[in-house]
């Protein structure tokens, strides 16, 4: 009898599930191009007829977003009751909005930022791919191992040096 682990099995999501759980949260992590580095930021977003909308103030963030390097954005979450966590992944354009009053009617969709302060620039992510995975959550039990008696001695001796 072999002691055989069977490997949690991953999903690879259709667009339109992608687009389910997008909507299902309004937080995601913006990775952008900053001079000669990666970036992160989160912002809270919104889906808006096959795009994600998200609000911004002056900086950084939207001077990235604005140039003519491609954007991703990250969302994911876990249905607990479900023991399952899921990814999605935009690529795409980021275009400044022109605010008009049907743009504001359009993408105002309820869209709050959680920080406090002026963030009256909407921008737009316009993808050019979408993927996502959904996938069972591993137990504690099947990935974690408590540290061997001997790691456990070199790491308190290397911590004691640097102290």
């Amino acid at each position: 009898m072999t002691n055989q682990r069977s490997l949690p099995s991953v999903e690879t999501l259709q667009s339109q599930a992608c687009w389910d759980l997008l909507r299902s949260t309004s937080v995601g992590r913006l990775a952008v191009w900053v001079e000669d580095h990666p970036d992160i930021f989160p912002v809270n977003y919104k889906v808006d007829h096959g795009s994600l909308v998200f609000r911004t103030g002056e900086g950084t963030k939207l001077q990235a977003a604005a140039g003519d390097t491609p954007v991703a954005l990250e969302a994911d979450g876990v249905l607990v009751d479900a023991n399952v966590a899921w990814s999605v992944v935009v690529k795409g354009r980021a275009e400044v909005i022109e605010l008009t009053p049907d743009t504001l009617d359009s993408v105002g969709l309820l869209l709050f930022p959680w920080q406090a302060g002026q963030k009256d620039h909407f921008v737009r992510i316009v993808p050019t791919s979408l993927t996502g995975r959904r996938f069972a959550v591993t137990p504690p039990l099947m990935w974690w191992s408590p540290l061997s008696d001997d790691l456990r001695a070199k790491l308190e001796r290397l911590k004691e040096e640097t102290d």
